[in-house]
């Protein structure tokens, strides 16, 4: 286990890149001075621009650099009050009390960015549409989707989804500011900001706002307007324990991706129907309806197969001593079938139905 003494600043909100100190290395969970191209550490700054994993929002990606070294970040971890940098040192080598150049994947963050700003406006949206029971039980904030679990006790309604969905989308395009403030923490109860149930806060919290239309504790990464997230389109909602529902959904680039996505599916379908994704609904009716008429006519077709095929079995038996005698072996009959045949040979033969009965308990055992 990491444990690290010295603290680190996090300056990634105004930030994305920056010069840092590097205070600590770690290798295999062990302290060291120095490594070398290739192996996997963990580097610790003075400050940096990387936003470390918590409240549902990933670690930050990106690169260390500086003269003849590069060091990959491919994630950002807290570990006490610093800032820990877990990747692989891909080149030259890095040494304790080095100066690196912290470069966050600027791309990846900024989607984070507009999930994490659309979890707000679902949260606050849900809390409309289902009621103020609805609490946040969990979250994850990744660059490609934002999965979220609250407390209500039955699936949502197709139509739920949908009002929330539309609800999300009409304050991005109210294109609302979004504000952080720094403040005392009874004080950010008193205008509303809603604070996870059982989390511990420091005295002095940052609130977020957007317009009128969300407030929260939130330490995590915004947009800086609500119009910048684009899209929003919930791609799941399913229940994972008693009275806990969970939402998935993708913002911006993913939120048109899934609607691209969607609209070649109905294209193909569409053309494998031969027509156009205007008359899809009546083109599937259509092939529906005629599938049960196959069905029909096909069931009936087999009836008459085994009424056919009852009267040549029934050619077959014969009498000894008074009892009517019938062997056959039948491959590849249905079971509805082969009861239809029954009834046939029963009214052919005369034989009483209990014979019939215990013959066909026989048969399917």
């Amino acid at each position: 286990m990491i444990r690290v003494d010295s603290a680190s600043e996090f300056k990634g909100y105004d930030h994305l890149e920056l010069n840092g100190k590097v205070t600590a290395l770690f290798v295999d969970g062990k302290a060291v001075e120095a490594i070398n191209a290739g192996q996997e550490a963990v580097v610790v700054l003075d400050q940096t621009p990387f936003y470390a994993e918590s409240g549902g929002q990933v670690g930050d990606k990106g690169e260390l650099k500086g003269v003849g070294f590069t060091f990959a970040v491919n994630d950002t971890q807290k570990y006490g009050q610093a800032i820990g940098h877990l990747g692989k040192l891909s080149a030259g080598a890095l040494k304790v009390g080095d100066v690196v150049q912290a470069d966050v994947d600027e791309a990846r963050r900024a989607r984070i960015r507009l999930n994490h700003s659309a979890t707000h406006l679902m949260h606050a949206a849900l809390r409309q549409v289902l009621g103020a029971h609805v609490a946040q039980k969990g979250s994850l904030v990744s660059d490609k989707v934002l999965r979220f679990d609250f407390s209500h006790n039955e699936a949502m309604k197709p139509s739920e989804i949908r009002e929330v969905e539309d609800l999300v989308n009409a304050q991005i395009r109210r294109n609302l500011p979004i504000e952080t403030h720094i403040m005392e923490l009874e004080a950010a109860k008193a205008k509303g900001a809603m604070a996870l149930f059982g989390e511990k806060y420091d005295e002095r919290v940052r609130v977020l706002s957007m317009g009128d239309f969300s407030t929260e504790l939130c330490g995590g990464t915004h947009a800086t307007r609500t119009g910048d997230i684009g899209l929003f389109r919930i791609i799941s909602e399913s229940g994972t324990a008693a009275g806990v529902r969970r939402i998935e959904a993708v913002t911006g680039e993913g939120a048109m991706a899934t609607v691209h996505a969607q609209s070649d599916r109905l294209n193909d379908i569409a053309h494998l129907l031969k027509g156009d994704s205007q008359n899809l609904g009546d083109k599937v009716r259509a092939v529906l309806e005629r599938s049960r008429q196959l069905e029909k006519e096909l069931q009936q077709l087999k009836d008459q197969a085994a009424a056919q095929e009852s009267a040549n079995l029934s050619s077959k038996a014969v009498d000894l001593n008074g009892v009517k005698l019938l062997v056959s072996e039948l491959a590849g009959v249905e079971p509805k079938m082969l009861r239809t045949m029954v009834d046939d040979l029963k009214n052919q033969l005369g034989l009483p139905l209990s014979y019939w009965q215990r013959l066909l308990k026989v048969r399917f055992l």
